[in-house]
């Protein structure tokens, strides 16, 4: 009977260990569902809440092999790269090996960037569609058709996709069916990515103009003229437009007047889409450079200069800064100071703008591969209250009352 008693308890105390030790293993990377072309709808491209707890090691993961150039930038969601490619392919590649999930074949180039939300991706194509497809299987949910290429990658906000199109039109389509909410006319060209923020959306034109409309009705609050196309795609924070021009300029505006706060002119065209963290603004541009602005005044706090134009739009996680180059590299830069941390070689341009997720960097390049450079965060056992040590403690306790309990 005693010796039963004994292993009784046992069990018991072993259970309770088992039980704390379950409380303090959590999962070293969270999982999250929603990625838009440069992270969220307001194009900051800060991927620091899904970047992992370091920077990517540089060193190449996988590669997954396409049919043409990739400059579709990759949305990374709950373990799935999802990414267009110019063989006229959208790819769904496990984060992990590369594995190719699905494809859905459209009509025409892909170079529009994927947005996945509730289980959806929506994407553009040059055979002048947008599509909704499911995230899981890849079959078409709608499709609605324009008068021109959509390369502009939708923003997805409230139910609503906004995409721009060659037809020189921005459209509002209901998400979950397709039908158009409504669509408003530039004077040219749409290749820009749609930026939505605070219930407007902001835009680029190729009539040199940069655009706030009414995310509801579509109706024009105001817009701003360069002296060039604007095919970058605006970047919103604090209450200011970031978005580049083909007249070497990138502009800091009101969000709310459209009023100019600042430019900086760089040597080149500016069709890199500016990214913001932190109060810096970094962007690319045709004179080579990347550039790194005081994103309050416009100072330049440094320039990183690379083998040729760069008209990638840069990433930014854990201090760290993404961006390709048409010499045909990636390069992680110390955004702080412009230091160069490592740069990996493709086999030709990079136009692909970088997605980071969980240590691993995603982009695209015009040798027609998807590559996955750095090492994923593993699960690990972390210490949270009560911690290991709390446990160990806690069983001592209870047998040596149970022992004190015996000789009384």
């Amino acid at each position: 009977m005693r010796a039963c008693k004994i292993l009784s308890f046992s069990v018991v105390i072993l259970l309770i260990a088992v039980l704390f030790v379950g409380v303090v293993t959590i999962p070293a990377a969270a999982q999250y569902d929603t990625m838009q072309f440069r992270y969220n709808a307001q194009h900051t491209s800060d991927y620091s809440p899904v970047a992992g707890s370091n920077t990517s090691n540089g060193n190449l993961t996988w590669s997954f092999t396409t049919g043409h150039y990739v400059f579709s930038c990759p949305a990374v969601v709950n373990g799935v790269v999802y990414v267009g490619s110019d063989d006229n392919n959208v790819y769904a590649l496990n984060t992990t090996t590369g594995a190719k999930l699905w494809n859905y074949t459209t009509g025409g180039y892909v170079g529009s960037s994927p947005a996945v939300v509730n289980g959806v991706v929506y994407v553009g194509s040059y055979d002048k569609n947008t599509y909704a497809l499911n995230a899981a299987t890849g079959a078409k949910l709608w499709n609605y058709a324009t008068r021109g290429s959509v390369t502009s990658s939708p923003a997805v906000v409230n139910g609503v996709v906004y995409v721009g199109s060659y037809d020189s039109n921005i459209y509002a389509l209901n998400a979950a069916t397709g039908a158009k909410l409504w669509n408003y006319a530039t004077g040219d060209s749409v290749l820009s990515s749609p930026a939505v923020a605070n219930g407007t959306v902001y835009v680029g034109s190729n009539d040199n103009n940069t655009y706030a409309l009414n995310a509801a009705t579509g109706a024009k609050l105001w817009n701003y003229t360069t002296r060039g196309y604007v095919t970058s795609s605006p970047a919103v924070a604090n209450g200011t437009v970031y978005v580049g021009s083909d007249d070497n300029n990138i502009y800091a505006l009101n969000a709310a007047t459209g009023a100019k706060l600042w430019n900086y002119t760089t040597g080149g065209h500016v069709a890199s889409s500016p990214t913001v963290a932190n109060g810096v603004v970094y962007v690319g541009s045709y004179d080579n450079n990347l550039y790194a602005l005081n994103a309050a005044t416009g100072a330049k706090l440094w320039n990183y200069t690379t083998g040729s134009y760069v008209d990638s739009s840069p990433a930014v996680a854990n201090g760290t800064v993404y961006v390709g180059s048409d010499d045909n590299n990636i390069y992680a830069l110390n955004a702080a100071t412009g230091a160069k941390v490592w740069n990996y070689t493709t086999g030709s341009a990079v136009f692909s703008s970088p997605a980071v997720s969980n240590m691993v960097v995603y982009v695209g390049s015009n040798d027609g591969n998807v590559y996955a450079i750095g090492s994923a965060a593993m699960a690990t056992s972390q210490s949270t209250t009560p911690g290991f040590e709390v446990v160990l403690a806690f069983v001592g306790f209870v047998i040596a009352a149970y022992v004190v309990r015996r000789r009384r």
